[in-house]
């Protein structure tokens, strides 16, 4: 296919935008599964780039260093853990793609693997910072439900959430994969488009203050220790005392610490300083990339105009072909 280069450079703009928390993607799909949109739009994108190169591993790992060296500038407190899934997503794709055939089971292991690794991963983080009391917690409240129920067997309900939690993530891995495949197969036989558009301002939505941030972190921490604290003292028996209530409160305050202002700031660190030697190297590429930005936010906004006529799904599938289509199609007035 001619002009594939400007296609590539094309989906890694749309794939900087994407991780960065700009454009129509976000404010359109402003709901509790956005993670799961986001996510599933990036490994959307990760595959496309590799549909249209030739060197797979290459032009993948290029688009991913491009990606977070704009994501570095523009989202500035983007948590460490945000860069390890993107690489991640980015790894894994580059590995099947250069490895295996172009097959719809390639995408729904692209889909299921990524998927179920961002689910894990913040499983773990909730082990971390709250340790196993927080999982106790929550089977004692599940005892106690089952209890007044009167439930003929008392199960884990640990167990259970998280098993749901991970099939809820499978599913959407491999519901995502069989999408990306339809989504490939509508964007490789659209034609490119004729409509010109003049760049606008263009401004971060995405810059929150670091106090809103930390506003966030406080709150989500004192409401999970409440729930923990709560379920030892009024369903957990003579097991709990004020002892374990300060015990919890103080282990998880000195894990959050540790977390969000050492761990994460050293981790965030040697990446920072990584990126920072690479973007000399790329940073014509990062120009670019950033100057599409406007483009693309005037053409997310006309194709969701665009798709005004149709309705749910086939709404949503539109919308996210016809973007990405006339988004990596369009000309620029210097073309």
């Amino acid at each position: 296919m001619k002009n594939n280069k400007s296609i590539i450079d094309k989906l890694t703009a749309l794939w900087a935008l994407n991780e960065s928390g700009l454009g129509g993607f976000l404010h359109v799909f402003n709901s509790p599964f956005t993670g799961l949109i986001v996510g599933g739009i990036a490994i959307l994108l990760i595959s496309l780039i590799a549909f249209y190169a030739e060197n797979k591993w290459q032009a993948i790992l290029k688009a991913l260093v491009i990606v977070l060296i704009i994501k570095m500038a523009v989202s500035p407190y983007s948590p460490f853990t945000a860069y390890i899934s993107v690489s991640f997503q980015a790894v894994f794709g580059a590995f099947l793609f250069s490895n295996f055939s172009w097959k719809g089971i390639t995408l729904i292991v692209l889909g299921m693997v990524t998927f179920l690794q961002s689910a894990l991963q913040k499983l773990l983080k909730l082990t971390i910072i709250y340790g196993t009391d927080f999982w106790e917690a929550i089977n004692i409240y599940g005892a106690w439900i089952q209890e007044k129920i009167n439930f003929i067997t008392q199960t884990s309900t640990t167990s259970v959430l998280i098993t749901i939690y991970l099939l809820v993530y499978g599913i959407g891995g491999l519901l995502a994969g069989l999408f990306i495949k339809s989504m490939i197969g509508i964007i490789s036989k659209k034609e490119e488009t004729s409509f010109y558009l003049e760049a606008t301002v263009f401004t971060s939505e995405e810059k929150k203050s670091k106090k809103g941030l930390k506003s966030k972190v406080i709150w989500i921490w004192l409401i999970t220790v409440a729930i923990i604290v709560l379920a030892f003292t009024f369903f957990g028996g003579a097991l709990f005392g004020w002892q374990k209530a300060i015990y919890i409160i103080a282990r998880s305050f000195l894990f959050l610490m540790l977390w969000y202002l050492v761990l994460g700031p050293f981790v965030l660190k040697l990446i920072r300083e990584d990126l920072a030697k690479k973007e000399s190297k790329y940073q014509e590429d990062i120009t670019n990339t950033m100057d599409l930005f406007p483009y693309f936010r005037q053409i997310i906004a006309f194709t969701w105009k665009e798709t005004k006529h149709l309705k749910g799904y086939v709404r949503f599938k539109y919308f996210i072909a016809n973007s990405i289509s006339n988004c990596i199609h369009f000309k620029i007035p210097s073309e």
